[in-house]
């Protein structure tokens, strides 16, 4: 069986091509750095970090990008030749989006891309299809900024590869009859006859996966009478949110269907964020896509195609040891490349320290996603501020507006180096510690946080054992129930603020993230 999630932790609007016998998904990133994860898998279950392809700034720029923007609902696409992937950069969010589209492509998808060609800027998570006479054509959602006309349909217009732009008229081809957002669609020909997958009802507790055929590509539409896949009205299910869903033959004819779906952490809240789930689909006789189990909730565990084998067993403990000189692919910076402000010497890694945790800029800070609500993350940290505005430690984060942070710094008043606990949410940052703990000059520290459920408790090591900073923390303020429209996760990691010359450097030699139980769908 494969087990549910697929993906986890933080990795949502899951789009799926098969090259092959190797398949690949595509995952939305936001305002992480670099833009885009692309996995790979042989049978569907176990899946390896492939590429991160938007690595470079003429592909990607996110600076000043809001909370909840830059890439969202990437989509990869194959014409049998050419690997297709469209993204969109949210640049600015509320009823006036500022969102740019682009492409890039590659006929090796081991190889390089191309550079982006700009589409347009109507709405977000357009994509592409490849019509069975040839022709190419751009799947766009039309967002308006009249508060009651948010979704003016979706519309399609022709692509031209030769001139790499968009050609001819842009046509109106779908409008939902009962006023749900639609959004995340995706257009398939199955034996001549047009199929539009849709993500429906929003991506929280509405949200669904509905299906729509027609004889034309540019309708009328006929909408399926039953929804193909939801998590809605039943708090029970251990995947919830179920939607925004792409599908995938086998090369033995089989078809799976990827989609998001949310688990709970603690209580009715979800530190993960949006993770990358599968379930097996098959034709109805009337031509319908069905659950293949039975029913439209996901379900945990879903069989494995037929002639594949599984992969061995694999931990989900990560020991990252930064003195071999190299940053893992599980790690993303926050708006701009780590290369601004890493670099590696016999000691570990260095981060050079740069602005606040609030700062939508030039961040200093490194991170990896949270995919258990039982987990101890330390790191090794050598650093001798000067003062109180050089701060270096290991931060709990979703984003600019909401994260813990534990870290060294300077007192001006007693000139003594110390640990602090500092903790922003909705964008108010407030000490939940009384003092803060002196600790030795001139020696390493070691940092941890355990998240345990709903609560995140700090421990510092500074030569004599590991002691408790005595309290602790909500880590549900880093969860997708808390924060209004958020759609990112909780990530850990590693930073260095300077905040009068940005010159100021902390050394990491390590950084450990250790599962302390095996979650199992709800926790």
């Amino acid at each position: 069986m494969i087990e549910n999630p697929i993906l986890k932790g933080f990795n949502p609007d899951p789009t799926i091509i098969r090259i092959g016998e190797d398949y690949y998904i595509a995952t939305s990133t936001f305002e992480w750095w670099p833009g885009v994860c692309i996995y790979t898998s042989k049978n569907l279950k176990d899946w390896t970090l492939h590429s991160r392809p938007l690595n470079q700034k003429s592909l990607l720029d996110l600076t000043g990008v809001p909370d909840g923007g830059g890439i969202w609902a990437p989509d990869l696409s194959y014409d049998g030749k050419t690997v297709y992937l469209v993204y969109t950069n949210v640049r600015e969010r509320g009823p006036m989006m500022q969102n740019e589209n682009y492409l890039i492509t590659t006929d090796d998808i081991n190889g390089e891309w191309s550079e982006p060609v700009y589409l347009n800027s109507l709405g977000f998570d357009p994509s592409m299809f490849h019509d069975a006479d040839g022709r190419k054509w751009l799947l766009s959602l039309d967002n308006h900024y009249r508060e009651n006309q948010r979704f003016n349909g979706l519309r399609l217009q022709e692509y031209d590869p030769i001139s790499k732009r968009l050609v001819g008229d842009i046509y109106k081809i779908y409008t939902e009859p009962h006023g749900e957002l639609v959004e995340g669609s995706h257009i398939y020909n199955i034996n001549g006859t047009y199929y539009l997958l849709k993500a429906q009802g929003g991506t929280g507790e509405r949200h669904s996966a509905q299906l729509s055929r027609s004889k034309s590509l540019f309708g009328p539409w006929e909408d399926d009478p039953h929804i193909l896949l939801h998590s809605r009205d039943n708090p029970s299910l251990p995947l919830q949110t179920a939607g925004h869903a792409d599908i995938v033959d086998t090369p033995e004819g089989e078809l799976y269907m990827v989609h998001l779906a949310t688990r709970y952490s603690s209580g009715d809240c979800s530190i993960f964020g949006r993770e990358t789930s599968i379930q097996k689909v098959e034709w109805t006789d009337d031509g319908w896509l069905r659950l293949s189990q039975g029913g439209e909730n996901p379900y945990m565990s879903v069989p494995l195609p037929k002639g594949v084998t599984e992969g061995e067993e694999k931990t989900d403990d990560r020991f990252y040891d930064f003195t071999e000189g190299k940053l893992s692919g599980d790690f993303h910076s926050l708006r701009r490349p780590a290369e601004a402000f890493v670099s590696f010497n016999e000691k570990g890694l260095v981060l050079r320290g740069a602005d606040g945790l609030n700062s939508r800029f030039d961040q200093s800070l490194i991170a990896r996603r949270i995919d258990s609500a039982h987990v101890t993350v330390t790191t090794k940290l050598t650093f001798e501020p000067e003062w109180e505005k050089h701060l270096a430690g290991l931060v709990f984060i979703y984003d600019t507006c909401h994260w813990h942070y534990l870290y060294v710094s300077r007192n001006n008043l007693t000139k003594a180096k110390e640990i602090y606990v500092l903790t922003c949410d909705n964008g108010k940052m407030y000490y939940p510690m009384k003092e803060p703990i002196a600790i030795k000059e001139n020696t390493p520290v070691e940092l941890r946080g355990t998240i345990d459920g709903g609560r995140l408790l700090f421990a510092y090591n500074d030569g004599e054992g590991f002691k408790s900073v005595g309290f602790e923390l909500d880590i549900n303020i880093l969860s997708d129930r808390h924060i209004h429209l958020g759609f990112t996760g909780a990530m850990c990691g590693i930073c260095c603020q300077d905040l009068y010359r940005k010159e100021k450097c902390a050394e990491f030699e390590w950084f450990e993230y250790k599962h302390n139980k095996k979650d199992n769908g709800s926790v």
